[in-house]
């Protein structure tokens, strides 16, 4: 039963990183999938990598009608969705006396804001679907708080909590949520949080870097092919008791 063979998998944010990993693993698995990022490009060259009928289409999750119109191209190429994987995110960094509201509500928009645009626009077919699947991708940054990144952290708790409050709502039906929530991982996202680290302080990069990884008992960045195995484990048909779970991948950082 670990095979997703007939499942329409869509996840935002599939163009790069993590989102990319999980669209080829859900695809290894034999599940249909559709790609949804702002940039068609990347999500062409994931789409590239894919098997089974991929489908690519740009919208900006942020923005409840692209999302609607973008899950209805969707429907029309690969049938009813059964996994939506909830990827798309996006960063900042600054002390709290300097975080302007325009940030904090950009990091709430692509965070938080957009699930509730995922999740309503994919529901219907989620509740039908025989075995229904919510993947949210959020971070130790949703169990823990750390300095300087109070919008994300807000943002990554809210979507733990939502998490939580729609695997109780659907708990009696055939769709169950969770969220996976991965450590630094060796992502372009990263990368760029290690340039701007580098830029404002005038440190090395190898020493930003191994500031981000001393968060890790494991002294390492997380592979984003560990998160879309987990992810894959969760959307297996078999793990129907999985619900409402908030897994760390984090090398021991948080349990």
């Amino acid at each position: 039963m670990t095979s997703l063979d007939g499942s329409h998998a869509l996840v935002t944010g599939g163009g790069t990183g993590i989102g990319a990993a999980i669209a080829v693993a859900l695809d290894r698995a034999g599940a249909m999938v559709t790609l949804v990022g702002r940039r068609e490009g990347p999500l062409r060259i994931v789409a590239g990598a894919l098997a089974n009928s991929p489908f690519v289409v740009a919208a900006d999750v942020t923005d409840p009608i692209a999302v609607g119109l973008a899950f209805d191209a969707a429907r029309a190429a690969n049938g009813p969705i059964s996994i939506l994987v909830n990827n798309a995110g996006a960063a900042a960094t600054a002390p709290f006396s300097k975080l302007d509201f325009d940030t904090w509500r950009r990091v709430m928009s692509v965070n938080l804001d957009a699930l509730h645009h995922t999740c309503q626009a994919a529901l219907p077919d989620l509740r039908a679907a025989a075995h229904g699947r919510i993947v949210n991708v959020a971070s130790t940054a949703g169990l823990k708080g750390y300095a300087y990144t109070a919008a994300y952290s807000a943002a990554k708790h809210g979507a733990v909590g939502l998490t939580r409050a729609l695997a109780m709502e659907f708990a009696l039906t055939n769709l169950t949520v969770n969220a996976v929530c991965p450590s630094f991982c060796d992502t372009d996202l990263v990368a760029e949080a290690i340039a701007t680290i580098v830029q404002r302080t005038g440190r090395a990069a190898d020493v930003a870097r191994e500031d981000m990884t001393r968060f890790n008992p494991q002294r390492r960045l997380i592979d984003p092919v560990e998160v879309a195995s987990a992810v894959h484990w969760i959307c297996r048909p078999e793990n129907r008791s999985i619900n409402g779970l908030a897994l760390a991948i984090s090398g021991g950082e948080v349990g």
